[in-house]
């Protein structure tokens, strides 16, 4: 069934999905965000094609959903949405364990939004030429923008030793 298929493809990918709302909003706005994730993804669900991975697929959805929902708070209040959310639980994913890696999405939430994305994909390992592509820019621009982001973190990190 195909939503047995969905519940159990945003379950394996719910730490994903968990991680881009961490970063992209606060914790009163999270849920709103994985709402919208779990829409879109549901929307486009029956246009997977499998020529990509299914993590990359879900990444580009959740990025551009969460940046859209970025840019829409800017200029206008959230909408409520319909989707019951109770069906996906974030709840067991205890991101606060790590003192440091809590401290480095404190620091990525003061990323502009397009460092957020490209970083958040760096983090997963993802190479700089699927970066590109799912970002919409050039492979020698991403790897500019990783070293600087870097850089910038590094300073952080500093500032509080």
């Amino acid at each position: 069934m195909k939503q047995d298929e969905f519940i159990a493809i945003i379950k394996d990918h719910k730490k994903l999905i968990y991680k881009i709302c961490n970063v992209y909003c606060n914790a009163q706005n999270r849920k709103d965000l994985e709402q919208e994730i779990l829409i879109q993804l549901w929307t486009a669900f029956d246009k997977y094609d499998g020529r990509v991975k299914m993590s990359t697929w879900i990444y580009k959805i959740a990025l551009n959903t969460a940046i859209s929902q970025y840019r829409k708070s800017l200029i206008e209040k959230k909408r409520q949405s319909s989707i019951d959310a109770s069906l996906f639980s974030f709840a067991d994913y205890d991101f606060e364990v790590d003192h440091h890696i809590q401290l480095l999405y404190q620091f990525i939430e003061k990323l502009n939004y397009l460092d957020k994305a490209i970083i958040l994909l760096y983090l997963d390992n993802y190479k700089y030429q699927e970066i590109s592509e799912m970002i919409g820019i050039s492979k020698t621009n991403v790897a500019s923008k990783i070293n600087r982001i870097k850089t910038k973190l590094k300073k952080e990190f500093q500032t509080i030793k």
